[in-house]
């Protein structure tokens, strides 16, 4: 009986090695059969994370921005490391409208440092507070070498949530592009939730290549809508030093700054930086390159 037992048992073994084995080799087959992902060649490389996939997506677009700058309140943060918003856009056939796709992988918008000056010693001046207590403490965990601190404008809404209009854009009238963002402030010391905005309550601006109108004190300033060229074949378009501009947003105070001591930062930090800031206080200004091409012609070159 036992005999007989370990022959059927050896047997299962033995018939489920082969079935293992089949499998392993069907796998195998399919693996070595399926293309890599494709990805865009020569000039069209730069549209490697145009969602392509997308239903009905009409073109892909890639925009850097090169130079410009922020000002919150009282601070101005200059752009000195490129910013790249990338994706893609489909149509509205009754409206015309542009409903924005985000990047394949999901980097939208690059979270791109900016220094802020003055670092951390400009943001956080420990003297400043009255209650000894809380100022010793103060200058015990923020008084010391690890000063730089990034600003970082971060999407805080879904892509699709971004405003996109390029008959505004070449015109040089109304909003251009809409971006709802908040702003990060880095440094190991403020922790990983020190923000300007939130998704909950983004800081929404309406980017414009005209002329703005803010409310006082700030003045009207004007943006461009740049260079507009082609390649020879027509299927790349680039706009080359495009401006967009804003300076009629307002700014919520920051939070979440120093972890646990954000009752004593966040405060220090809203105090120097002068926000919350109403609208006509602040300006953000956007210089850089856009370039678009049709989805049929990106795949094409895949």
């Amino acid at each position: 009986m036992f005999s007989k037992v370990l022959h059927h048992a050896t047997g299962f073994r033995r018939c489920t090695l082969v079935v293992a084995m089949a499998l392993m080799a069907s796998l195998a087959a399919l693996s070595a059969a399926a293309p890599a992902l494709a990805t865009p060649k020569g000039e069209f490389a730069v549209f490697a994370n145009c969602p392509l996939t997308s239903p009905e997506l009409k073109a892909c677009l890639i925009a850097k921005t090169e130079s410009g700058q922020f000002t919150v309140g009282k601070v101005t943060v200059p752009i000195k490391n490129a910013i790249t918003l990338q994706g893609g856009f489909s149509e509205n056939e009754e409206t015309g409208a542009l409903n924005f796709v985000g990047a394949a992988d999901g980097n939208t918008l690059s979270k791109t440092g900016q220094p802020v000056p003055g670092g951390l010693a400009g943001l956080v001046n420990c003297p400043e507070i009255s209650n000894w207590f809380e100022r010793i403490t103060c200058e015990l965990v923020f008084e010391n070498r690890l000063t730089g601190v990034n600003a970082t404008t971060e999407l805080a809404a879904p892509a699709s949530s971004i405003g996109l209009n390029e008959e505004n854009l070449l015109d040089q009238t109304g909003t251009a592009l809409s971006l709802p963002v908040k702003v990060k402030l880095e440094n190991p010391l403020l922790g990983n939730e020190c923000y300007i905005g939130s998704n909950a309550s983004p800081v929404v601006i309406n980017f414009t290549t005209g002329t703005t109108s803010p409310p006082e004190p700030n003045k009207p300033i004007k943006g461009s809508a740049g260079t507009l060229e082609s390649n020879p074949e027509g299927n790349i378009l680039t706009i080359s030093k495009n401006s967009l501009v804003n300076n009629s947003f307002a700014a919520p105070g920051a939070s979440g700054c120093g972890g646990i001591f954000s009752f004593l930062i966040d405060p220090l930090i809203n105090a120097k930086l002068g926000i919350p800031a109403a609208a006509g206080h602040n300006t953000a200004i956007l210089n850089g390159t856009l370039k678009q091409a049709s989805a049929k012609a990106v795949k094409a070159h895949e």
